[in-house]
Parts: C-alpha cells; sequence; structure tokens
C-alpha cells in the first residue's frame, strides 16, 4: 500500500503505465519525474475524480503529457512548468523543473509564471493539499 491510496480512493484509475513509456517520456521532456509520482503511475497511469471532499483531479497519461504540453504551448506561456493534469475545469497542475520538482497550480487561461501557485513539494503533499483544499 502506498502513503496516498487513502487519498485516491474516490478516483477512477487507468491500468498501470511501463517502465519502458515513463523512460521515453523523460528522455524526450529531459526531465525526471519526482520518485512518489513514478510509482503512481505503476500503480495508476493517470485517472479522475474526488480527492477529498471538494477537490476535482484529472490526472493526465504520461504517454499524453508531451502532446498536451504542446498544444497548451507550455514552454512559450510557462517555460520549465510540465503540465501532468488539471482540476477538469480552469486549472492545470505541473511539476515546477525550475523549482526541485515542487508542484504548481497555473490558470490555463492568463498561463504564466507570475500566476502560479505552489501546492507541494511532491506527489503526496499535493494530493494532501488538495484533500484539505475547498
Amino acid at each position: 500500500m502506498n502513503n496516498y491510496d487513502n487519498l485516491l480512493d474516490k478516483m477512477e484509475l487507468n491500468p498501470p503505465c511501463s517502465n519502458e513509456i515513463i523512460n521515453e517520456v523523460e528522455k524526450n521532456l529531459k526531465f525526471c519525474f519526482p520518485k512518489d509520482y513514478l510509482n503512481f503511475l505503476l500503480t495508476g497511469n493517470g485517472g479522475e475524480g474526488w480527492v477529498g471532499e471538494n477537490s476535482y483531479l484529472s490526472l493526465w497519461k504520461i504517454d499524453e503529457i508531451i502532446s498536451l504540453n504542446e498544444a497548451y504551448e507550455i514552454n512559450e506561456f510557462a517555460p520549465g512548468l510540465i503540465l501532468f493534469g488539471s482540476d477538469g475545469g480552469l486549472n492545470a497542475y505541473a511539476f515546477d523543473s525550475r523549482n526541485e520538482s515542487t508542484i504548481v497550480e497555473v490558470p490555463f487561461i492568463g498561463m504564466d509564471l507570475i500566476e502560479v501557485k505552489n501546492c507541494g513539494s511532491n506527489f503526496v503533499e499535493f494530493l494532501k493539499f488538495l484533500n484539505k483544499s475547498g
């Protein structure tokens, strides 16, 4: 059991992903995902649902991260961020590669590094942050 399983019990997770896909995406992004996020991917390759009572979370499949970051033109509007999901609405969640893998929230509309809000220093802290939000 992972230290985040109870935080994801209301989410519908996709089947796990392989280490080969993870390695390929990390190589293309020139970024190493945090260990606790990698452990999550080996449990569920993305998914969506509620974290706590008031926070909805949509986690993208690892093999969609590159194309979705390109579609949102992240390198132009918020360089250094790697989007990996959203709240299902106006905000995206991202790893901030400029700051030792801190996880941040950034609005899809008006996306700018000035707008980022810290949501935790790792994936577990991020889930705990969402669990307490609202």
